[in-house]
């Protein structure tokens, strides 16, 4: 049901950070464009910034972006969305940083640079095109790749949150064994991993790992990109604009296409019983999981956002857990644990992250 009425949502403790965010969270990725090597094709600025003022109306009270995305252009476009909403109702903004792309070829490959200087210029310039005194959560984007010692990248992130550039420090698609290297240097506050019914692998190991360390998860693309909507379909990929960055991933690509496809079909049941969406479905089961904080998800328009918006509210019974569970088996979409190794059968919300 659309509505444009703030309505409670469920939130949740990010970790030890004192933010208590919404179990959703506004994805930017898409609103960035397409002309960069990640893009989504081209995108409505004015639509992307309704979208996002839509969800702070519905209740949603954080947008996660990074300096990537468009390379520059989805931070400007939610520095324009968050400017005139008053300061009693503005959202949390999260970015990410560490992805250096050549603004010359912007469809190449990104550098992934941590180098504390390079961090630097980019945190000043997130902030410029945000509007921003501080950054409410700053995440390395992903691992270095130019022979940086993660301990000097976070001793640099140490300093910004030091003078008051950035609230809460933490980090995105990092493993365990670069998690315990920088947590030596000083706690994480955040993760961000890939989670989803299709890509569920950080299940078994970086999300118990935050559990284990108070550290909030916020999770990315629980609707794996799409696919796991209600009106996903291949007359819809064939429509996709040559720049989108899904026309060349293996998942939009045969075989993984139809075992996907399969799979959001089997959570039309479940939707239909909880009088929801299949959209709302599979990001409600990336919360149900344990260490979960909070999803990222995407829209590009309002009726987008009322799609998925319900999984913050939505509760599972062991049914319909169960129902999840045996097509997962039975379709062999993805992979990672279908259901956590702790907590067999998974109930609904059991140890979800900190509730408040």
């Amino acid at each position: 049901m659309t509505s444009n009425v703030a309505t409670a949502l469920e939130m949740r403790l990010l970790g030890i950070t004192g933010l208590k965010i919404t179990t959703v969270g506004f994805g930017a990725w898409a609103v960035g464009g397409g002309d960069w090597s990640h893009g989504w094709g081209h995108q409505d600025d004015e639509a992307s910034i309704t979208a996002i003022r839509h969800a702070v109306e519905r209740g949603v009270n954080w947008i996660d972006t990074a300096t990537v995305y468009g390379l520059g252009h989805s931070e400007e476009v939610v520095g324009r969305a968050v400017r005139d909403i008053p300061a009693s109702e503005r959202p949390y903004v999260f970015t990410k940083g560490g992805q250096v792309a050549n603004p010359a070829r912007p469809y190449d490959e990104p550098q992934r640079n941590l180098r504390p200087e390079s961090i630097r210029r980019e945190v000043e310039a997130s902030l410029r095109r945000l509007g921003l005194e501080r950054i409410d959560l700053y995440q390395f984007h992903w691992p270095d790749e130019i022979g940086t010692p993660i301990e000097e990248s976070w001793g640099e992130m140490l300093r910004l949150v030091d003078e008051g550039k950035v609230r809460a420090a933490g980090v995105s698609n990092f493993d365990v064994s670069l998690l315990e290297r920088t947590e030596a240097v000083r706690h994480v506050d955040s993760l961000q991993p890939p989670f989803s019914l299709i890509h569920r692998d950080s299940g078994a190991d970086v999300i118990p790992w935050a559990a284990a360390h108070s550290t909030g998860v916020i999770v990315y693309s629980p609707m794996q990109s799409g696919i796991l909507t209600d009106t996903f379909s291949t007359g819809r990929l064939a429509t996709m604009a040559d720049n989108d960055w899904r026309r060349r991933s293996v998942d939009f690509l045969e075989p993984s296409l139809s075992r996907n496809l399969a799979l959001r079909d089997a959570l039309r049941p479940v939707a239909e019983r909880n009088g929801t969406s299949v959209s709302a479905v599979a990001v409600a089961w990336t919360l149900a999981w344990p260490g979960v904080t909070g999803a990222i998800v995407g829209a590009r328009d309002p009726a987008q956002v009322d799609g998925w918006i319900e999984a913050a509210r939505l509760q599972f019974s062991a049914e319909d857990l169960a129902e999840i569970v045996g097509a997962l088996g039975r379709i062999g979409a993805g992979s990672g644990l279908m259901e956590p190794a702790a907590v067999s059968p998974m109930c609904a919300r059991l140890g979800a992250g900190t509730q408040a």
